[in-house]
Parts: C-alpha cells; sequence; structure tokens
C-alpha cells in the first residue's frame, strides 16, 4: 500500500488519525518567604489560595505532538511515490499518538468517577465528540460529495475516534488501578484485539483495545518517571535509536503495509496469518515506547514561546481535520502535482505546522470554548454544601 484513502471513515487499512487530549493542569505552590510579622499576624487566614500554572514540559510535549500529528496527516495524500516520506511518515505514526495517549493517561491518575471529575469528562470530552463527530459528517456530505453519509455516534470518522477512546480508557481508569498487574492485562487485550476480526466498527473498538497500553502505562508512571527521561544521558542514547529507526525506516516502506501502525484492523483483516497479530502488537509496542522516551527526552522543559499553545491543542487537533479533508475534496493535490515533489512536501508540511498552531492559539480557544469547554452547571446536580 503506497497511497493513503482519501475517504474519511475507516476502511480495510484506513489511515485515520488521532489525537485530541484533556486539558490538564498541575498545581504549584508559588510561597514566598514570609517576615517575622506575617507568621503571627492572624490576617494570614485570609490570604488568597495558591496559584495555579500549567506545567511548560507537559504543554510543550502536547504542543509539538500535536505538530507531528498534522505534518502527517497532510503527507497522506502527497507521500505516494517518495519513499523517504512514507519513512519519515512510518517514524511518526510509530510514537505520535502512543506518546499523546501516554500523557493523557498520566493526567487521568485522578479520575475516580466524583461527580466534578464526571462532569469535566462529559464536557470536555463527550460534548467535543458529538459536536464534532456531527461536523465531520456534514462536512463529508456536502463538502466531500457522499451524500449517504450518515450522522452517527457510533462510527467514529476521521480524527473523532480518539475523544471516544479517550472516554472509555477514563471511565475504566478505577478498574486498571485496582489490578495487580494492569499492563500485562493491556496488553493481552491488545494482541486478542489483533486477531479479532469480528470486532466491528463500532466506538472503534479496535484501536480503543490495541492502543490501551499506553493509556494504562501513563496511569503507572509517576513525575521521577519523567524526570528519568529527561536526563542527559537517555537524550544521548536516543540519538543512535532514532538514526536506526530510520534506517530501518527506509528499508521497510516498501514492505511494510502501513494498517500495522493505524492499529484499527485485524491481522486476518490484512491478509496475514492470526499469529502475526500477537507478534506485532508486542513488536509495535515496543518501538513505539523507545520511540516516545526519545521524543519526550528531547522536549524543552523550560517556557518557550510555543508553551502557551498547549493548552488549545484539542482545537488544534480537532480543526486541523477539515482543511486535510477539505483540500482532497477540492482536488488541490491532483490539481497541483508539484506538491507531491520534495519542494512540495516542505510547503505542505511547512502550511500544516503554521496552520495547527494558528488553530492552538488562545483565541481560537476562547471562540470554540462553546464546543470544547463548554460550561454545562444547568445540566448537572449541584454538589451538597460541605459543613
Amino acid at each position: 500500500m503506497s497511497k493513503a484513502p482519501s475517504e474519511i471513515q475507516r476502511a480495510p487499512i484506513t489511515p485515520e488519525s488521532r489525537e485530541s487530549e484533556p486539558r490538564h493542569e498541575q498545581t504549584v505552590t508559588i510561597a514566598e518567604a514570609p517576615s517575622t510579622t506575617a507568621r503571627t499576624a492572624p490576617a494570614r487566614a485570609t490570604e488568597p489560595a495558591p496559584a495555579k500554572r500549567r506545567d511548560a514540559y507537559f504543554d510543550n510535549v502536547k504542543y509539538l505532538a500535536i505538530v507531528l500529528v498534522a505534518v502527517a496527516h497532510a503527507w497522506e495524500p502527497v507521500m505516494d511515490g517518495s519513499r523517504t516520506t512514507r519513512a519519515l511518515y512510518m517514524i511518526v505514526y510509530t510514537f505520535h499518538m502512543p506518546a499523546f495517549i501516554l500523557v493523557s493517561g498520566y493526567f487521568s491518575r485522578s479520575f475516580d468517577m466524583s461527580a466534578p471529575k464526571v462532569k469535566r469528562l462529559v464536557t470536555g470530552v463527550v460534548v467535543p465528540y458529538v459536536i464534532f463527530e456531527t461536523a465531520y459528517s456534514l462536512f463529508r456530505r456536502y463538502a466531500g460529495g457522499v451524500e449517504d453519509t450518515p450522522i452517527t455516534l457510533l462510527d467514529p470518522l476521521f480524527l473523532t475516534w480518539f475523544l471516544i477512546a479517550l472516554f472509555i480508557w477514563r471511565v475504566t481508569t478505577p478498574l486498571w488501578q485496582s489490578l495487580r498487574h494492569p499492563l500485562p492485562v493491556a496488553l493481552v487485550i491488545a494482541m486478542l484485539a489483533s486477531v479479532t476480526p469480528d470486532i466491528s466498527d463500532d466506538l472503534d473498538l479496535q484501536r480503543v483495545c490495541q492502543l490501551l497500553p499506553f493509556f494504562v502505562l501513563g496511569l503507572l508512571m509517576k513525575p521521577e518517571h519523567f524526570q528519568l527521561v529527561r536526563r542527559r544521558e537517555v537524550r544521548l542514547l536516543s540519538l543512535p535509536l532514532v538514526a536506526g529507526a530510520l534506517v530501518f525506516a527506509y528499508w521497510a516502506a516498501p514492505r511494510m503495509q502501513l494498517g500495522w501502525f493505524y492499529r484499527s484492523n485485524s491481522a486476518q483483516e490484512m491478509d496475514f496469518q492470526w499469529w502475526a497479530g500477537p507478534v506485532m502488537t508486542l513488536a509495535m509496542f515496543g518501538c513505539a515506547l523507545l520511540l516516545t522516551v526519545a521524543f519526550l527526552a528531547w522536549v524543552p522543559r523550560r517556557h518557550m514561546w510555543f508553551t502557551v499553545l498547549g493548552a488549545g491543542t484539542i482545537c488544534g487537533y480537532l480543526l486541523h481535520g477539515f482543511l486535510v479533508k477539505g483540500a482532497g475534496y477540492y482536488g488541490l493535490f491532483d490539481r497541483y502535482e508539484w506538491l507531491s515533489g520534495p519542494l512540495g512536501l516542505v510547503v505542505v508540511s511547512l502550511v500544516a505546522a503554521l496552520v495547527v498552531t494558528l488553530f492552538c492559539t488562545p483565541p481560537v480557544r476562547r471562540v470554540l470554548r462553546f464546543a470544547t469547554e463548554p460550561d454545562m452547571d444547568w445540566a448537572f446536580r449541584r454538589s451538597p454544601a460541605k459543613r
């Protein structure tokens, strides 16, 4: 397979993409050294609560990951015939969603099905899924000319699959946290899914199961694990690792089916023997984990010019799909064949990175707040006042 399909819906080997993620904040106490009088002053009880600010490192991770998502999506219509681009595409698809899912799992550790957490899950995941699943269906119907496109919440279109997957993973968080060995159990589920062609397209359960281990791994991670990943030794070791991955991907580009990277089909659906499913599931998990570590090791930990954009990655994720699919519906890549050449690939990559960056900016986030961060107090009961 050398050319990605242009349809939004999942096909036998569909390069549909990923990634939205929840908004996370890390509480940081900004303490100032009190004076001697301040220690005894009764007014201290009325001091404002400690300020909250976002962790720059994780915002950087999310922004850089969403740029990779958008760029990889933009490569799909133009990478046919370019072995180098196909190899780079395979590298990016190996780890960009696993990295995003792992971080999502890490920030889901406190999910306990309490009323505030459920409310945030509904407003931050379920509502955006309903709105954008409907929007992509209508966009495909009227802009893409596929008039029989149904509006259904059961079969996610294009990149909306991640929202429903995140909902399922997060709801099951208490279960994974109660198991003695959750990661091996998640890996077994992923391997079984890879040999089960009868799993329906409903809720994209094939992807939900095959990518589950990365979410569970995120649940198991602690802050010190990210400190370890960011050590200088890890960064240095990642260089030969990435170099070797690039060489292998260049060799494998014309030989390996892209369906293994999308994790949306069983081995039998891709015309492989059943045993190839578990083998490739474990192999892809290992490769994704190594490249994710390499990616996380090089993400800047300090505040950068793009750090503020990490808070708006859900907007960049959900909006850039309209641009990619719209270009395909318009026939842009067929009209301008030079876009498939080396210069065109550079232009496509830069445009995709620029556009998704603009979509992550605070003004766009404010405009889309009704869809991505709606205020739905009217739909929930008030928690009883604490006495």
